[in-house]
């Protein structure tokens, strides 16, 4: 549904979710679910991409720096790795830039963590096998717990989970809210049953559903309207092609911090849409009401028209470099090897290119690494003759719809932030001894 947007609509919602979230911390609500880490794979009307600006900027945007001193896990995520990650508060957690470029498939102990609300109390946590969820708008709504939608066919697919907000740190005028670099993302596998297989046992979605709509078990502040706090959102009826009800990331039960027992899972779409610790599946002829969908983490429906918005859904063709950056000790002038990650969005990356001058040449880079599907990212690399003094580096993607990554995001709302330019490193290369 199309809406008028807000003044920072952001804003109010942040501070509700900021003072809930340390009320809750502060009464021992948040508890530790240790994961053993698997990496081994096993099987496997888009948003169009934002035109470049009439006059790109000359100066690159100047990201807003990290803190000087990283800020330590919270304990129930002592089991994660803190070396790969910066703690922007207990509830944004971001994998360092450097360590996504390490592997394909991201480890869960180095995966970002990025709540909107409280994980659900500990009495339904211990429910175990027997967690519920119930269906709506199908022919026989009913309900199934874990342990039966276990029982049903599974599907084991890798896709990006990113934030709507991951590169928000990165624009030249960043939007309120944490200010993500690029490590809100990571390529994960999860597996699963496909929601396709629940939706034939119940009879199939009734005529006239246009939205599939998940709600959240997450735990709300009391005194508080339910449309303002309830973790809900919908998504386009074509979203139940790909969709996944899932119980394992990267081979393990799902961790509470990343929604286990059973997360929603939207191939394409941006990590908001796949609903943690999801309780209830409708499908529904409007859009949810609740407020994380009506007035936050949505973009202007056209460029530079901030006025008439839609849900941040989709997410968009991007990649960033992960190797080297200007962090790395001395880099010294002659043969660069360049890598880094870039992900198509809703279809398959085809092709990535990098350039070492601002963007002025490009050159074209070999994928490496295994092909996961059209839903994960493929790892790129190249070797460029790079002479002594400052290097601006690049790169670009594009995918498999013809999509190519533009040169900025086009508004600043801080979120889908794709531009290649707001990703580039600058670097200054020592002579040869």
């Amino acid at each position: 549904m199309l809406r008028y947007a807000t003044v920072n609509p952001q804003r109010r919602t942040r501070l509700i979710q900021a003072l809930a979230l340390a009320f809750g911390a502060a009464c021992g609500k948040l508890h530790a679910s240790p994961a053993k880490d698997t990496t081994t794979p096993s099987g496997a009307t888009n948003r169009p991409p934002t035109a470049p600006p009439t006059s790109a900027a000359a100066e690159p945007p100047a990201a807003l720096p990290l803190p000087a001193e990283p800020a330590p896990l919270p304990a129930n995520l002592a089991w994660k790795e803190a070396s790969s990650l910066i703690v922007h508060n207990p509830h944004a957690i971001e994998t360092r830039r450097e360590a996504l470029g390490r592997q394909q498939i991201t480890p869960t102990r180095c995966l970002f963590v990025r709540n909107n609300a409280l994980p659900p109390p500990q009495r339904l946590l211990a429910q175990g096998a027997q967690w519920p969820v119930a269906f709506a708008g199908v022919a026989q709504p009913d309900a199934y717990t874990l342990a039966e939608l276990q029982a049903m066919p599974t599907r084991t697919v890798a896709t990006v989970l990113q934030c709507a907000e991951n590169g928000r740190g990165l624009q030249k005028r960043p939007a309120i809210g944490t200010p993500w670099q690029t490590g809100a993302a990571g390529c994960v596998i999860w597996t699963g049953v496909p929601l396709t297989t629940v939706v034939h046992e119940l009879g199939g979605v009734v005529p006239g559903s246009r939205f599939l709509t998940a709600t959240g078990a997450d735990s709300l502040p009391d005194g508080m309207a339910s449309d303002f706090t309830r973790v809900e959102r919908s998504v386009p009826l074509s979203a139940l092609e790909h969709a996944l009800l899932a119980w394992k990331l990267n081979g393990e039960p799902i961790p509470e911090a990343h929604g286990g027992p059973l997360r929603l899972v939207l191939p394409g779409y941006a990590g908001i849409n796949y609903i943690k610790y999801v309780r209830r599946i409708a499908f529904t002829r409007d859009e949810s009401s609740a407020h994380i969908q009506t007035a936050d983490f949505r973009v202007p429906l056209r460029a530079g028209q901030p006025q008439l918005t839609i849900a941040a859904w989709r997410l968009p063709v991007k990649s960033w470099i992960t190797t080297p950056l200007a962090t790395d000790s001395t880099i010294t002038a002659g043969t660069l090897q360049i890598q880094g990650v870039a992900m198509g969005g809703s279809s398959a990356v085809t092709r990535v290119e990098v350039s070492a001058d601002d963007g002025h040449t490009w050159h074209q880079t070999q994928l490496t690494g295994t092909d996961l599907g059209p839903f994960a990212w493929r790892l790129f690399e190249i070797s460029l003759p790079l002479a002594a003094g400052p290097v601006i580096l690049a790169c670009r993607a594009t995918n498999a719809a013809g999509q190519q990554q533009p040169e900025l995001t086009s508004d600043n709302t801080g979120y889908l932030v794709n531009g290649w330019r707001e990703h580039l490193v600058k670097l200054n290369l020592a002579p040869v001894a």
